[in-house]
C-alpha cells in the first residue's frame, strides 16, 4: 500500500508525519532542529529519502541541513550565500536605497530530473542553484540583476523569493515569485529573467498597475497544463492561461481574497484551494470560522470546506508555504496553521481531520506520496 510523508517546518523544529495510504493513524517524528526556525522542509521526487532543510536563527543564523534517509538523520551541507558580483541597492520601506544583504532560505525546490539539484529562494531575493545535492550553491544572477532590481521592495516579511515552480515540460523554464517585487520567468535556465505581472493591480503601490512591485504571495501549477498558473497576491485570486503573460482575477465569490496559500489537484487541473484572510492587518479567517474554498473551474465559483474545521473563534493564519496535496486517489489536502494545527483532508477537501493539534506555529507543508 502507498504511503504519506508529511513534512513540517515549524517556528521551533522540523516534524515528519507519516501514514499509510489510508491517511487515518499518523505517527509523528521530531522536533528536528528543536528551537530554530525551519522556514521550509522539501524532498526529492527523483528520491524520496533525499530531503533539503531550511534553519533560521536570530542569534546563529542560516543553516541548510540534508537528510538520506527520510529524516531519519541530518547532515549540514554548504550554507555559502554568495551574490555574484558587486550585490548593489534595492529600495528600502521608506523609498530610500539599501544594500542586498542575505538573511536566510525561505524555500526549496529540488529538480523533478537530478536529485543532486536544488534551488533555493533567499531573502534578500536572489535565486540559488546547487548541482552537488546542497554543498555549494551558485546564483543565478540574472534574476536580481535585471533592469528593475533596485526597485524591487520589501514587503512587510522582508524581500523573499519564497516561491520556485520548475516547469515540468520544459527544463528551462523557470518561475519564481518575490515580495514585493512580483513574479518573473525564465526560459533559459536562469541566464535572462523578465517580470510577468501584466494584469496585475494593486492599489497600495505608487502606481498600480506597474512592470514590478506587486506583492505576489504563491504561485501553482498543475504538471499536466504548465502554461496555466494560480496566484493568491496580496490581495485578488489570480490566473494566467498564457504562462504568466496575461493574468485576469478569479477571485469571485470568495468572502475576501486576500491570503497567502494556494494549491491545485493533484488529478484535476482546474480544481483549486485557498484559504481566505480577512484583511492584510488582521491574519484571520473572516468570522473566526476557518474555511478552505475550493473551485472545481478554475476560479471564480468557490465552495466552502467546513466539515472538521472550527467554526468558530478561529483566529489563526496560514501562510504561503503551509499547504499542499499528495498524489493518491482521492487526493488528500493539508494544511498547517499558525496555531500549530497541521489538517489532512483525504477526500479532496470534503471532510477534515487534525492530524496534530500542538506544533509550533506552522510555517511550511509538503506532502510525498511514496510507493
Amino acid at each position: 500500500m502507498s504511503a504519506v510523508r508529511v513534512l513540517v517546518g515549524t517556528r521551533k523544529g522540523a516534524f515528519v508525519l507519516t501514514s499509510d495510504g489510508t491517511r487515518k493513524i499518523w505517527q509523528v517524528a521530531g522536533p528536528h532542529f528543536a528551537g530554530w526556525e525551519v522556514f521550509h522542509v522539501a524532498g526529492s521526487p527523483v528520491d524520496p529519502n533525499r530531503l533539503y532543510a531550511s534553519q533560521s536563527s536570530g542569534w546563529f543564523g542560516q543553516l541548510v541541513q540534508r537528510s538520506d534517509d527520510g529524516g531519519k538523520s541530518w547532515q549540514p551541507v554548504g550554507n555559502e550565500f554568495k551574490y555574484e558580483g558587486t550585490p548593489g541597492t534595492h529600495q528600502w520601506y521608506d523609498g530610500t536605497q539599501h544594500p542586498w544583504e542575505f538573511a536566510r532560505v525561505w524555500h526549496l525546490e529540488p529538480s523533478p530530473r537530478d536529485v543532486d539539484e536544488v534551488y533555493a529562494g533567499v531573502e534578500d531575493a536572489a535565486l540559488f542553484r546547487s548541482t552537488d545535492g546542497g554543498a555549494s550553491w551558485q546564483e543565478l544572477a540574472g534574476l536580481r540583476q535585471h533592469e528593475s532590481g533596485p526597485f524591487w521592495q520589501p514587503g512587510a516579511g522582508g524581500m523573499c523569493l519564497h516561491t520556485i515552480v520548475l516547469d515540468p515540460a520544459d527544463p528551462q523554464r523557470i518561475y519564481v515569485a518575490i515580495s514585493a517585487a512580483g513574479a518573473f520567468r525564465t526560459d533559459d535556465g536562469g541566464e535572462t529573467w523578465r517580470p510577468i505581472n501584466r494584469g496585475l493591480h494593486s492599489e497600495q503601490i505608487p502606481v498600480p498597475d506597474a512592470e514590478v512591485g506587486h506583492c505576489v504571495h504563491r504561485l501553482a501549477m498543475h504538471p499536466a497544463q504548465p502554461g496555466v498558473l494560480f496566484m493568491q497576491k496580496h490581495w485578488d485570486v489570480m490566473r494566467s492561461d498564457d504562462a504568466g503573460e496575461s493574468w485576469h482575477e478569479v477571485s469571485g465569490n470568495l468572502p475576501s481574497d486576500f491570503g497567502f496559500a494556494i494549491a491545485v489537484h493533484a488529478h484535476q487541473p482546474d480544481t483549486v484551494y485557498v484559504v481566505p484572510i480577512k484583511s492584510d492587518s488582521e491574519h484571520f479567517p473572516p468570522e473566526g470560522k476557518l474555511r478552505v474554498y475550493r473551485t472545481r473551474s478554475g476560479g471564480n465559483e468557490w465552495e466552502p470546506l467546513t466539515e472538521g474545521l472550527p467554526q468558530q473563534d478561529c483566529y489563526v493564519n496560514v501562510l504561503r508555504d503551509a499547504m499542499a496535496v499528495d498524489t493518491l486517489e482521492p487526493c488528500g489536502v493539508y494544511f498547517g496553521t499558525t496555531g500549530g494545527q497541521v489538517y489532512v483532508s483525504p477526500d479532496g477537501g470534503d471532510h477534515w481531520e487534525t492530524i496534530c493539534r500542538d506544533l509550533p506555529a506552522v510555517l511550511s507543508v509538503e506532502v510525498q506520496t511514496l510507493e
